[in-house]
């Protein structure tokens, strides 16, 4: 990977595999889903280490510390390093993956039978 002193956040996003693609990236930056140190940030925005992101996917946000540039996409072990999440955010993400494990949980196995949509059926009625 190839380490330089600033990298446009698109690029940066891309490199450290938190969007599949460069153009999927830069769509969530122009739609104000990723801050940079507290600002709504431009895909042309160059980050530096230690810039704090912000960023909201549709069922999680992150919270990272940049701890390393890239413009380069790599292997998800290098890209790993480039970033530090903080603890806060880690555990409310953790929060909700196990408020979406136990919703499954709960969640009816799978589509009803014939006896259960009968009782369904009779349940809806009032019978």
């Amino acid at each position: 990977m190839t380490e330089t002193a600033e990298v446009r956040v698109d690029r940066w996003l891309w490199a450290a595999r938190l969007y599949k693609t460069r153009s999927m990236a830069t769509t969530a930056v122009r739609g104000g889903r990723v801050h940079v140190n507290g600002q709504r940030a431009k895909p042309s925005r160059v980050l530096r280490v230690g810039d704090v992101l912000q960023v909201n996917r549709n069922e999680w946000r992150m919270e990272l510390t940049v701890t390393g540039l890239s413009d380069r996409r790599g292997p998800a072990r290098i890209a790993a390093t480039l970033y530090e999440e903080t603890a806060a955010s880690a555990e409310q993400r953790a929060l909700a993956r196990q408020g979406r494990r136990a919703e499954r949980a709960a969640a009816p196995p799978g589509r009803p039978d014939k006896r259960a949509r009968r009782q369904l059926r009779r349940f809806s009625r009032g019978r």
